[in-house]
């Protein structure tokens, strides 16, 4: 017998769309930290998508892409530096949406300044970076965001209700595989930033971070693991110079491993798929199946993600349409990846308005950077490693 889908959220998300500012009341004003592609791409459409939003200032390191992202859209203030930035008295919320290795400076003048803050992920160049810059956060007493968006996007928690509601029983097994056709031997100037190990920005601790936020938000954090780390491109080459680069840099992740006593799971994250890359993530329980695609793993316009399922015996997956309460933003033609990011965003501006503590922060950066050590020390040894009790670690339900 199938069981019907959940048509309402039953996640703490669901009082966000009510708390979302109406037009023409209170906005959160930012100021930007970095504007290079997916400031231009991701995050000002999203913020200018929430009537809770203004961005007034921008920053950069180079001056001209500063005032050409002003221009673009219509942004008040370009400023010379970050310090100029967050000693802004009109800016609220602080982006800093630069390269990883940047984090720290725009991070750390952020919280000097009082100033709430958001920073992409990765996080940090390292754990310990990372514990520093959430203690300062939590002495100053600041908001902070972490930007790992994924687990909040309409099919993210949609499937976690599922889950919830018993569709597929008890979760048997969990196979994650996620591929993108970029990161190979070839790479654009624009990914140079992603070939130095030290960097911590490869395809790996970006896609991964990424995913695994948002696949443990569903099914829970695992309890025990065995991991590969690889590098298979160890000579890249810069497509319009031809600069060769050696790099240890990981571009392939294979992990397996317990998520609790009864269930298992495995993950390959991989870059530079010639073909038929994208993402596929397969649930098994006792009583169903459920299936989430997309033929992309970034997320361009009209390449969203299909959930299918079947509750039963030997019956065809169908599609299971999210539906519309999950979809809590104005209409727009915005892609998928950056309506997770503006769903982010809309958690935050309902904590501002009700005190609440919804979106991912700091500390889920500072969790993920601890499973990333764990991964590399399996990697290293050849051993299964234990997940410990974190105590910075939060709920894993959204």
């Amino acid at each position: 017998m199938k069981t019907p889908p959940i048509d309402k959220p039953a996640t703490p998300f669901e009082a966000v769309a009510e708390a979302l500012p109406k037009p023409g009341a209170g906005r959160i004003r930012v100021g930007i930290i970095g504007v290079g592609n997916w400031a231009n791409h991701g995050h000002i459409p999203s913020l200018n998508l929430l009537p809770g939003y203004e961005v007034v200032a921008v920053q950069s390191r180079r001056p001209e892409a500063a005032q050409a992202s002003a221009a673009r859209f219509g942004i008040k203030t370009v400023v010379a530096t970050v310090a100029e930035l967050v000693a802004l008295p009109e800016v609220d919320l602080v982006a800093v949406l630069t390269t990883a290795p940047q984090h720290e400076e725009g991070i750390r003048a952020a919280i000097a300044a009082g100033k709430d803050v958001y920073s992409e992920w990765p996080f940090t160049l390292s754990t310990e970076k990372a514990e520093e810059l959430v203690a300062l956060a939590q002495q100053a007493g600041v908001r902070h965001i972490m930007g790992l968006q994924r687990r909040f996007a309409p099919t993210n928690r949609y499937l976690h209700d599922l889950l919830r509601q018993g569709y597929v029983g008890r979760v048997r097994s969990v196979r994650l595989h996620v591929s993108m056709n970029y990161f190979q031997a070839l790479r654009g100037n624009s990914l140079r930033w992603t070939i130095p190990a030290e960097n911590f920005s490869s395809v790996v601790a970006i896609y991964a971070g990424h995913f695994l936020d948002a696949l443990f938000s569903v099914v829970g954090k695992p309890k025990s693991f065995s991991s590969t780390l690889i590098n298979q491109f160890a000579a890249v080459t810069i497509k319009e110079t031809g600069e060769v680069f050696q790099t240890t840099t990981p571009d392939q992740l294979v992990m397996s491993g317990r998520l609790n006593d009864h269930a298992v799971f495995i993950v390959q994250v991989e870059g530079g798929k010639r073909n038929g890359s994208g993402v596929q993530l397969d649930i098994t329980g006792d009583e169903g199946d459920l299936r989430v695609t997309n033929v992309s793993a970034f997320g361009a316009v009209g390449e969203d993600y299909v959930i299918e399922g079947a509750h039963g015996d030997n019956i065809p997956l169908a599609v299971l349409p999210v539906p519309d309460a999950y979809h809590l933003l104005p209409e727009s033609n915005l892609p998928s990846s950056v309506l997770e990011l503006a769903h982010l965003y809309a958690a935050y501006a309902a904590d501002v308005q009700q005190g609440t503590h919804t979106p991912t922060t700091f500390e889920d950066g500072l969790w993920m950077h601890r499973f990333f050590d764990l991964m590399h020390q399996s990697s290293e040894t050849g051993q299964r490693v234990t997940v410990p009790e974190y105590a910075l670690a939060k709920a894993t339900a959204v």
